[in-house]
């Protein structure tokens, strides 16, 4: 599994939305919203952003080592 398919899932379920409405909102198919929590597929960034928005959500991005650390600022 991945951050992106737990927490779409996540905040879709929190909604009370089906996968059938979240990916009405937010302009794609039902099968991309499966296949996205499901860990099968991972969204662009264009797609996570409109999945946000359909889920009032915001959408952060960061970029971390592999032990989670974020280099000072320079």
């Amino acid at each position: 599994m991945n951050d992106a398919a737990d927490l779409v899932r996540f905040w879709r379920q929190q909604r009370g939305m089906s996968q059938a409405r979240l990916a009405e909102l937010a302009g794609t198919g039902q099968a991309a919203i499966s296949r996205i929590e499901s860990g099968r597929d991972l969204p662009t960034l264009t797609l996570l952003d409109r999945i946000a928005s359909a889920l009032d959500c915001q959408l952060t991005v960061a970029f971390t080592s592999g032990s989670g650390q974020i280099p000072p600022s320079a």
